[in-house]
């Protein structure tokens, strides 16, 4: 179901295509906290057998969908798609869409925001300062092995590259994949 950070979809739309899906057991990967809740209700109002993981963002996702393995048993692949996601870190970094003050953070339209775990935690106009830390405040929380970044339409190739090549640089010891 289409969908992203202002375009949440209702119950109904989720319960709809729910209905429309013959399948044993039906998975959902809300990939979006927002959703996970209307995610919920759609299992509370279908007869069907609903298993919600409760991912909050697309690499959760990504990594719960990995795991996935139809010769296992529901509640052995459920368990091993949350165990997926709790081993997934995700920072995003997006444009302000409004002026705003978070935490000690005073916000512009436009202004270029670095969210980790949810939390904004970096504020700027450059996006590989931006990047950089954000990335900061992960490394801080854990010793990380894997990065793997997701660019969008709204960057070219080569300022992605830009900013992939400043982290191999910063953290010679991360193995770093871009999408």
């Amino acid at each position: 179901i289409a969908g992203g950070q202002t375009m949440n979809p209702s119950t109904e739309d989720l319960l709809k295509a729910v209905e429309e899906i013959d399948a044993e057991n039906i998975f959902i990967l809300p990939n979006n906290s927002n959703i996970i809740m209307t995610a919920n209700q759609v299992k509370d109002l279908c007869d069907k057998n609903i298993i919600v993981i409760p991912t909050k963002s697309i690499p959760q996702g990504i990594s719960a969908m990995l795991e996935f393995d139809p010769s296992r048993d529901v509640e052995e692949l459920s368990n091993r798609m949350l165990e997926a996601i709790n081993s997934v870190k995700t920072i995003m970094i997006t444009y302000s869409v409004r002026d705003s003050v978070f935490n000690s953070f005073t916000i512009k339209k436009g202004d270029i925001i670095g969210i980790y775990e949810g939390d904004i935690v970096s504020v700027g106009n450059d996006i590989e300062n931006v990047t950089k830390d954000a990335l900061d405040k992960l490394m801080e929380d854990g010793d990380y092995e894997i990065l793997t970044m997701y660019y969008g339409n709204e960057i070219e190739e080569e300022k992605a590259n830009s900013i992939i090549n400043n982290i191999r640089e910063t953290y010679p010891d991360l193995d770093v994949e871009m999408y």
